[in-house]
């Protein structure tokens, strides 16, 4: 029996907890956890309920209190627990490589943001982010050559470690995206004609670039367009930088501020509406992309490498330079006169694992 340990200290809501589930989801779903003596760091055990019969849980509840918590978690009492422990097994689930002692170590790193050059006006609404992503870097760096391997979701995150860190090992591992269906039970499907109904789901951050797409409707209700309607997930009670664009875009028509939305209503909005655009500048993996393919619809992209890294093949897309609202109203106006030609892009991708239970087998 190995002694197996995750560690996932700061890890409690969205994205990365989804990452933390679905790998014990894994490892109850193949036994592993009755062969092995698995072993969880959590933030609290309230968010990890389902496994507490399964999984040994052990929260440490500081760990998001501030940074000084999280290093001395990472650096110094790792180290003390796993010295005498005989640890098979540690794989960290967060960016970060702690100092442990163990005969395999991984980690798993799903921040792309120290790779993004930030802009001013960004650095202006969200400056402890570049503060952050310097820092991260930094912290990346530490103990990262004595993992057995590192851990990314997509090519071009392995291209800059390599760059950035001098190391090789890095295993390319696609989210499992088999599942991703249209389980919300979308009850408001769109039946009208020539509705012209666009949709960004996206949490309110500088990078994820709103902005973009109010310049454009903007250019297009100057040309007299208005036959549209965009749909954005805030309403100004976010944070800062969503205050900041309700009250430079509000007055916009065209353009519906909803608030952010359940898991529900953003599939609603899927079955309804006419098109997806995504104009991100940065993602580890575009989830919208994935689960807007899944309905067949037009989707228009940023030209980014991890937009089309996430889209992979499909024949209704088309993509724009992010920077520019010009080049996005000018694809939109093309779309609402119905003379759009879509671009078919054929993307072949050879993860090194596109599954949890993959991954797994890989590291155990």
């Amino acid at each position: 029996m190995k002694t197996i340990v995750i560690s996932g200290i700061n890890l409690f809501e969205g994205g990365p907890l989804s990452v933390y589930k679905d790998c014990l989801n894994s490892i109850i779903e193949n036994r592993l956890n009755e062969k092995n003596n698995i072993i969880a760091f959590v933030h609290k055990k309230e968010l990890f309920k389902e496994y507490t019969d399964k999984i040994t849980l052990i929260e440490l509840p500081k760990s998001r209190e501030n940074y000084l918590y999280r290093i001395w978690y990472e650096y110094i009492y790792f180290y003390l627990y796993s010295r005498h422990k005989n640890i098979d097994v540690w794989l960290s689930l967060h960016d970060i490589t702690p100092n442990v002692k163990a005969k395999k170590r991984y980690v798993y790193c799903h921040n792309a943001s120290p790779f993004y050059k930030m802009t001013k006006t960004e650095t202006r609404f969200a400056p402890r982010l570049k503060l952050f992503n310097l820092f991260y870097k930094y912290l990346y760096k530490i103990n990262i050559r004595k993992n057995d391997y590192v851990i990314v979701q997509q090519d071009w995150i392995k291209k800059r470690f390599m760059q950035a860190f001098n190391i090789e090992n890095i295993i390319v591992a696609h989210p499992d995206t088999s599942s991703i269906k249209d389980n919300g039970r979308p009850i408001n499907y769109n039946n009208e004609v020539n509705s012209n109904l666009f949709f960004y789901p996206s949490v309110p951050r500088v990078f994820k670039n709103f902005e973009v797409i109010c310049e454009a409707a903007q250019i297009l209700n100057k040309k007299g367009i208005s036959n549209y309607k965009i749909v954005l997930t805030l309403d100004g009670t976010e944070n800062s930088y969503s205050k900041y664009l309700i009250n430079k875009y509000k007055e916009v028509e065209n353009v519906k501020f909803v608030g952010l939305l359940k898991r529900e209503n953003v599939y609603n909005y899927y079955a309804k509406s006419d098109c997806l655009i995504f104009p991100s500048k940065l993602e580890s993996w575009g989830l919208p992309i994935t689960e807007y393919k899944n309905f067949g619809k037009p989707i228009i992209l940023a030209n980014t490498e991890y937009a089309k890294e996430t889209l992979g093949t499909y024949d209704k897309v088309r993509f724009f330079d992010p920077n520019s609202s010009e080049d996005l109203a000018r694809i939109l106006e093309e779309y609402i006169d119905k003379r759009v030609e879509w671009d078919s892009i054929q993307l072949k991708m050879n993860p090194d694992t596109s599954s949890w239970s993959e991954l797994l087998n890989i590291i155990l």
